[in-house]
């Protein structure tokens, strides 16, 4: 399971309107390890890409919930990620490349998938 610190980086950055990340969050990301803080790097893009874009207002991305990320090098594919808005989940994909040491999201592309039915929340540890 991932670090509840996290959850507060995510707070943090809902909060903030700009695209660089505040000096909090980015002391909160490097006290992960490298992999995790890419991972968190880039479900924090995906929010802030889908609330965007979209009429979502996503409050949370997980991306290992149907499947596990697949990192290579700076890159992280995921293929079974999911975010949660208005209270419910949403199958995600997304690909990622960052740099400075897995701070800056060098690029970002994604596909938002179906709800997912309440009866699979549990089983993937899903709760509103």
């Amino acid at each position: 399971m991932k670090k509840p610190l996290l959850l507060v980086a995510f707070a943090l950055f809902s909060a903030s309107s700009a695209h660089a990340l505040d000096d909090r969050i980015v002391k909160q990301l490097n006290a992960l390890a490298p992999d995790e803080r890419r991972e968190q790097r880039c479900d924090m893009e995906a929010m802030d890409r889908i609330r965007k874009e979209g009429d979502f207002k996503p409050d949370k991305v997980i991306a290992y919930s149907f499947g596990d990320p697949v990192e290579a090098g700076d890159a992280i594919r995921a293929p079974g990620a999911v975010f949660r808005s208005g209270g419910d989940w949403y199958r995600l994909k997304y690909k990622c490349e960052t740099a400075d040491e897995g701070l800056k999201v060098q690029s970002f592309d994604y596909k938002i998938g179906s709800k997912v039915p309440r009866e699979e929340w549990e089983q993937h540890y899903l709760y509103e």
